[in-house]
């Protein structure tokens, strides 16, 4: 909720809400008033960790989060011994769902799609392009980047690898290196602050570079830092739900309220969704009992039908690639 990433925790924070108003409207937990309350882990694990054993102590049902794989990971260890479930719309690094801990789920996509879905598009379209692989050295910048750069290399892409560091506002070092090494296409795993400095600047230097980089550019910030020196860039996310027809009533709920559908919003809405229809299932509250009925059968929700493996991860979403242009995205390629 603070912090460069701040703009998701407000999509999150949108979705939850809008569902929370329209689960206690609908008589589906009868006997349940949910209250939601909204912590900010300001995408640092350390304070994701003072969070979670708050919200512990304060003995929460459900967490919609955390949005930062190094947030969610720590925190899932302290809601797994509290008894809590964790639904992140929008931790993609594998590591959540890979430590068999039961009550721990993500309703987005694992950046293994991802990064095979980006890799797949770079070779197809610029297998004859000098290709470098960047990353913010965060846990899911550094994860994101790492999938890529291992898909490229099966491909037999030669790839140069750098990491820059976030939070910094000059990265014309690192621009002038990918010109002098006549870099191309420039896959970048981080966060869009950054990014977006990273493209207006190599803009402004002409140096001839294509970017790609992963989920957190489905934002409005994003162009509000590149403005037009923002056309042309590539990133991958989730499909785009909010013309479907599931998605429809949290559209209009959103709507009405004058809040934007866009990125992590409707996932968010999603997760309160599935947690709901899986308590209504259980006949109860209990975490393990939930988190049974969470992977016993597909739920319906705003993005469509959720379906839990036993790892914790949705079978559903996938990757798609977009592109920003003129201050919008667009749906590149859905292969």
């Amino acid at each position: 909720m603070s912090g460069s990433s701040a703009a998701f925790g407000a999509q999150m924070r949108n979705g939850a809400a809008a569902a929370v108003e329209a689960l206690n409207a609908s008589g589906l937990l009868p006997d349940t008033k949910v209250i939601l309350s909204v912590a900010d882990d300001a995408c640092d694990p350390k304070q994701a960790v003072a969070v979670a054993n708050k919200l512990a102590m304060a003995q929460v049902r459900l967490v919609v989060g955390h949005f930062c794989s190094s947030s969610s990971i720590p925190a899932s260890d302290v809601y797994a011994e509290a008894g809590i479930i964790q639904l992140s719309p929008g931790s993609t690094n594998p590591q959540l769902t890979e430590r068999n801990i039961q009550t721990v789920f993500r309703i987005c996509g694992r950046d293994d799609q991802q990064g095979t879905v980006a890799a797949e598009y770079i070779h197809r379209h610029y297998h004859s392009d000098k290709i470098a692989v960047l990353d913010d050295k965060s846990t899911a910048g550094n994860g994101i980047a790492d999938a890529v750069e291992a898909q490229l290399q099966g491909f037999g892409e030669h790839v140069i690898r750098q990491s820059y560091i976030a939070g910094e506002k000059d990265y014309t070092a690192l621009i002038s290196r990918l010109k002098k090494d006549g870099v191309r296409l420039a896959y970048i795993g981080g966060y869009h602050t950054e990014i977006g400095l990273i493209i207006r600047q190599a803009s402004e230097a002409e140096a001839g570079l294509t970017v790609m980089a992963n989920d957190p550019l489905m934002t409005s910030e994003f162009w509000g830092i590149t403005s037009s020196a923002g056309n042309g860039t590539l990133f991958t996310f989730m499909p785009d739900i909010a013309t479907n027809a599931n998605a429809a009533d949290a559209v209009a709920k959103l709507k009405a309220s004058e809040l934007s559908s866009e990125g992590y919003t409707l996932y968010a809405y999603a997760a309160v969704q599935a947690w709901a229809e899986a308590v209504k299932r259980a006949g109860s509250l209990n975490a393990a009992r939930v988190a049974t009925e969470l992977r016993s059968r597909p739920i319906e929700t705003a993005v469509g039908p959720v379906r839990f493996n036993t790892k914790g991860d949705n079978a559903g979403p996938g990757f798609v690639v977009y592109r920003w242009l003129d201050g919008r995205v667009e749906v590149l390629d859905q292969n």
